[in-house]
């Protein structure tokens, strides 16, 4: 496997760092990469300041990045799964998914489709390279 994994994430405002950490685990347990190094985590633009968010990336030294919301909307095709509630808020069926697959850049694959906990999406892609 090549390119380097990347984390989809959506959160409710005032997720815990510890919830936003355990979904990723538990997306990277059911894609079958459990303890695998995660580079990046991208999440909505409205969500990137969020203390819990920061927490978990520091704790994973990963890089964290900030998705646009119109950026979003060109990876709709290539979602996996779809919540009506937050295509009506996005434009998109899934954020984490969205975020995951414009976080691993041109040509990223979805290796994980979103799961979610009570506060927390967390989707899985790879970069091209």
């Amino acid at each position: 496997m090549t390119g380097r994994l990347v984390a989809g994430i959506g959160i409710r405002p005032g997720t815990e760092a510890a919830d936003i950490l355990a979904c990723l685990d538990e997306a990277l347990a059911i894609a079958g990469l459990a303890g695998s190094e995660t580079a990046r985590f991208a999440t909505l633009a409205s969500r990137v300041a969020e203390v819990g968010m920061i927490a978990a990336a520091a704790d994973r030294s990963a890089e964290l990045v900030a998705i646009p919301d119109e950026a979003l909307k060109g990876f709709e095709a290539a979602c996996a799964t779809r919540s009506t509630r937050i295509a009506s808020l996005y434009g998109v069926g899934s954020v984490a998914e969205a975020a995951a697959l414009a976080g691993a850049g041109p040509g990223g694959t979805l290796v994980q489709p979103r799961i979610a906990t009570a506060r927390v999406t967390c989707a899985l892609a790879r970069s091209a390279s």
